[in-house]
């Protein structure tokens, strides 16, 4: 009988073992995982408010199977005053409209049209890395591409594209109508306020313009840019946006600068955002009236002075599905 309840004894304490051992496992998983969760590093969020600021690529892109409407407008310049209303009646306005669309994490592909030389635009944009909380990657890095294809019949096309060193030409080949533009951006977020860019970018055309005296303008051009937004309320942003075409002389096909081959000018953009998380609105001035990057790095010949801006605004939609 004594034996019996020895060996009774002996299993309820084994039983009674296994079962605390079990319950520490459980709760160091528990805590574990817990502290797992704790410690991981989390990306930052709302670097910018949007992926366009301006005419520049921030280094945002949506969530997964977000559809964005992008809808871009430039005036014609000020210089025209009151008699046109600062160029909002003025001739040569530009519009541009397009679609985005993110299929898988950190990658956006879109597609878009614009007004001046019915030009064409396949874009994507690829987030590298991305800034996080603790700072354990400080920066966000994203790089952005774009094809142009001007859309102009041959017979809408400039006489300057015609007189070239090779002969007269008569008509224009596919790809002689594509450009290119590809970028760099490395961004931060320095507090809840403040966020800052900037970038490196390169731009081609296939087919550029031959002046009078049969000589041309640089089919290849170098540029730098830097963009910046201060929120001054929950929804209020003040923006900037700068882009500087680089003189190389390396990879210049021009004997010399000078006024007979203008060299293109830089271009300053500064306005107000108001965001509301699925909408932005942007109203800015610039001293260019191009929308595409490739455009504003090539021909923009406009002077930063109270003659050379005109007035734009971006609207941007998203929608999740």
């Amino acid at each position: 009988m004594q034996i019996i309840i020895i060996e009774k004894m002996k299993k309820n304490i084994l039983f009674t073992f296994i079962l605390s051992l079990i319950s520490v496992f459980s709760f160091a998983q528990q805590e574990a995982t817990e502290t797992t969760a704790k410690e991981k590093d989390y990306p930052v969020s709302a670097v910018f408010e949007s992926g366009t600021l301006i005419d520049a690529q921030t280094t945002v892109i949506p969530e997964v199977k977000t559809l964005e409407m992008v809808i871009q407008h430039k005036f014609a310049n000020i210089d025209n005053g009151v008699s046109d209303l600062w160029g909002l009646y003025g001739a040569g306005t530009n519009i541009r409209l397009a679609l985005n669309y993110v299929p898988v994490k950190n990658f956006q592909i879109g597609a878009g049209i614009t007004k001046r030389y019915m030009t064409t635009d396949l874009n994507a944009k690829w987030n590298v890395l991305q800034q996080t909380r603790k700072n354990t990657i400080p920066v966000s890095v994203s790089l952005f591409g774009v094809v142009g294809i001007d859309g102009r019949n041959f017979d809408d096309i400039e006489e300057v594209h015609i007189a070239s060193p090779v002969g007269e030409v008569n008509s224009v080949g596919f790809s002689d109508r594509l450009s290119y533009f590809s970028q760099l951006i490395v961004s931060r977020k320095f507090t809840e306020r403040l966020s800052l860019q900037a970038g490196v970018s390169f731009s081609h055309y296939n087919m550029v313009d031959y002046q009078k005296t049969g000589k041309p303008y640089d089919h290849d051009k170098v540029g730098v840019h830097v963009s910046g937004r201060l929120k001054v309320s929950n929804q209020g942003s003040i923006i900037v946006n700068y882009d500087h075409p680089l003189k190389i002389s390396q990879i210049s096909e021009m004997n010399e600068w000078n006024d007979n081959y203008p060299h293109p000018n830089p271009n300053l953009a500064f306005g107000y955002e108001v965001s509301t998380g699925t909408h932005a609105f942007q109203i800015y001035m610039a001293s260019t009236t191009s929308i595409l990057p490739q455009e504003n790095m090539m021909w923009n010949l406009n002077e930063m002075s109270s003659k050379g801006f005109a007035i734009g605004f971006v609207i941007t939609r998203l929608w999740a599905f």
